[in-house]
C-alpha cells in the first residue's frame, strides 16, 4: 500500500482532506466527481485560503453542502463560522458534514438575511440543490416553504462577523447593496453576471467599495470576487 491513495471510507467521499457523507439526493454524479477531483468550489476554496485568517468570525450566506464552512473551520483556526441556508432539507446534511469532520465551531440556521425581518417563499425542487427563492420560467405553483428573513445588520453585529462568504444564486444584486457591510474585514462572493448584468455587477462592487473594502486581485478568479480592507 506504500505510495498508494488509501481507500475511501465506506459511506464518505473525500475532498481536500474533508469527508462528505454519501447521500442519494445530494451526492449525485457531477458533485461526486467534482469532490473526488478536488474541483468542487475550487475558485471559492482558493479565495478562502487567501482571505480567511486565524480568529476570524465568518458568515456564510448559502450553505450548500457545507463545503465552504467545513473548509474554513478545518483549514484555518477561525473563531466561528455561521451558516445561513434557505433550504430546510439541506440543514441536516450540512450538520452531518460538520460532525464528520469534527467541526464544533459552526452554527447552522435555516434562514436568509435581508435588510429587515420577515419571511420569504422558498421553492423546493429535485435535485435538492436546484431549489431557490425564485419561480423558474415555465413553473406553475411549485411546492414552497416559508423561510425566516433575519435583519442582516443586527445579525452581523450580534455575531461579530468580520468575514463574509456569499453564494446566493443571483440574489446578491438585491441583498449586498441593501445591508451594512462596514464591519467586515474581507469578503468572498460568487457573482452571477449572466443573471444580474453589468448594472447589477456595478451595484455589488460599489457596495463593497462604499464599505471600505477594495477588490483583492490575488483572491479573485472569474466570477468569484474577493475584497479586503487592506492588502
Amino acid at each position: 500500500m506504500d505510495g498508494q491513495t488509501p481507500p475511501e471510507p465506506t459511506g464518505y467521499i473525500r475532498s481536500r482532506g474533508m469527508r462528505f457523507p454519501k447521500h442519494p439526493q445530494i451526492m449525485q454524479g457531477k458533485i461526486r466527481r467534482l469532490l473526488r477531483n478536488n474541483d468542487y468550489e475550487a475558485k471559492e476554496a482558493e479565495a478562502a485560503m487567501r482571505v480567511v485568517r486565524e480568529g476570524d468570525v465568518v458568515v456564510e450566506l448559502g450553505g450548500g453542502i457545507g463545503f465552504m464552512s467545513t473548509l474554513v473551520a478545518t483549514k484555518r483556526a477561525i473563531k466561528s463560522v455561521h451558516v445561513f441556508e434557505a433550504n430546510p432539507n439541506l440543514i441536516p446534511y450540512i450538520q452531518s458534514v460538520h460532525e464528520a469532520n469534527g467541526v464544533t465551531n459552526a452554527h447552522v440556521t435555516n434562514a436568509i438575511l435581508g435588510p429587515r425581518k420577515g419571511s420569504a417563499d422558498f421553492y423546493i425542487r429535485e435535485p435538492m440543490l436546484g431549489s431557490s427563492l425564485e419561480v423558474l420560467e415555465g413553473e406553475v405553483d411549485p411546492p414552497s416553504v416559508k423561510v425566516d428573513v433575519l435583519n442582516a445588520k443586527t445579525t452581523f453585529k450580534e455575531i461579530g462577523a468580520n468575514v463574509l462568504i456569499c453564494d446566493i444564486e443571483g440574489a446578491e444584486v438585491d441583498l449586498i447593496p441593501s445591508i451594512d457591510l462596514t464591519g467586515l474585514r474581507a469578503a468572498i462572493i460568487e457573482t452571477h453576471p449572466q443573471w444580474i448584468g453589468p448594472e447589477g455587477m456595478n451595484k455589488v462592487m460599489r457596495a463593497f467599495m462604499d464599505a471600505g473594502l477594495a477588490y483583492y486581485h490575488r483572491g479573485s478568479h472569474g466570477k468569484v470576487l474577493a475584497f479586503r480592507d487592506r492588502w
